[in-house]
């Protein structure tokens, strides 16, 4: 018998995939260009709260890609996998719960909903369809990004589902399930002159706004050491505090581009196409590539179990739909791998 003593969350009903409602039937809310994309990214939201409901509902069939920002989440589900259930050890096959840490800074990855409380997005379905398919209700912890390392290494979680990248050097401490492929995306306004870019030369003398310590951030200053180095104009860098800043720097034409995660990028550019258009990709891993991955503790005996409930979401389509709900499907990869080849050490 399963113990209780780790129960946090309300059991779930069952729900096959075919009882799924489509997604014109939900009673959500579609974010709206601009304003929307503020709240959800920590920009202001004062001008959103005063637009009228028809102005949103119009906005939003403009827009194309509708989006479900309630709390209460009608999730993609997918059933009990066997399968995978009986790769779990006896003491994590037991727990009622599967506790998962996401951060909820950005949309569409993870982000809180209307009542600024509950985490919501692609990483959070993707957590909900691992606690289906191994039996367990799922138990969302809001965590700082810096913070998910020790929250797994302590047993705060059993995994984070956070966009956490592959890397060899995490290798040594943590086990990984791949479930999208970590892209970067080229984000300019939509109208732009930019209508490309696709290696180093294409960014010489933009303004390009990164963020500060991230893979990203190294890729856009070795494109302009290239630059440099060929005698081509600079690029002006430009840190900002968060995306909602970013999106007002782009909207008014103080940067020419934004250079960041692709989930991020393709998600304000279909739900907003008219004011943002994404005009290039590049792996996160460049000039290697990467996978983003659900992260158990190394040898915890979840990853393998992990991975095979993943496939069975890719076998049953709820993998594919829960990307589709979130304008991610670019991102998807053939099949979920455990501790696939990460990013080589740096030193």
């Amino acid at each position: 018998m399963r113990s209780t003593l780790r129960r946090t969350a309300p059991p779930r009903a069952a729900v096959h995939p075919a009882a799924r409602r489509p997604r014109a039937a939900r009673g959500a809310v579609a974010l709206v260009p601009v304003l929307a994309l503020l709240a959800a990214c920590g920009g202001t939201s004062d001008a959103s709260e005063t637009a009228a409901g028809g102005d949103l509902q119009a906005a939003a069939q403009a827009a194309g890609l509708e989006v479900d920002t309630s709390p209460d989440q009608d999730r993609v589900r997918t059933e009990e996998n066997a399968a995978a259930i009986a790769l779990l050890p006896p003491e994590l096959a037991d727990q009622d719960t599967f506790t998962v840490a996401v951060s909820a800074y950005v949309a569409p990855l993870a982000f809180l909903a209307d009542d600024d409380a509950t985490p919501i997005g692609n990483e959070t379905d993707i957590a909900q369809l691992v606690a289906d398919a191994l039996g367990k209700d799922l138990d969302l912890q809001v965590k700082a990004w810096a913070d998910w390392p020790l929250a797994v290494q302590s047993g705060d979680v059993d995994a984070v589902i956070s966009n956490v990248t592959v890397t060899e050097e995490r290798k040594e401490t943590f086990d990984f399930s791949s479930y999208r492929n970590d892209e970067l995306g080229w984000l300019v306004k939509a109208g732009s002159d930019i209508t490309a870019i696709d290696e180093a030369s294409d960014i010489a003398g933009l303004t390009v706004a990164v963020g500060s310590g991230t893979n990203q951030e190294k890729i856009l200053l070795a494109w302009d050491e290239e630059n440099q180095a060929a005698g081509l104009d600079p690029v002006q860098v430009e840190y900002f505090e968060n995306d909602g800043d970013t999106i007002l720097a782009l909207q008014s034409g103080r940067i020419d581009a934004s250079f960041g995660p692709n989930a991020t990028a393709a998600y304000k550019a279909k739900v907003s196409p008219q004011d943002f258009t994404v005009v290039g990709t590049l792996n996160g891993g460049w000039p290697d590539t990467a996978q983003i991955a659900v992260t158990t503790l190394k040898d915890s005996g979840w990853a393998d179990a992990v991975t095979a409930a993943l496939q069975g979401a890719f076998d049953d389509g709820s993998y594919q739909e829960v990307l589709e709900r979130w304008g991610l499907e670019a991102e998807a990869i053939d099949a979920p791998v455990t501790n696939p080849p990460g990013l080589p050490k740096t030193s």
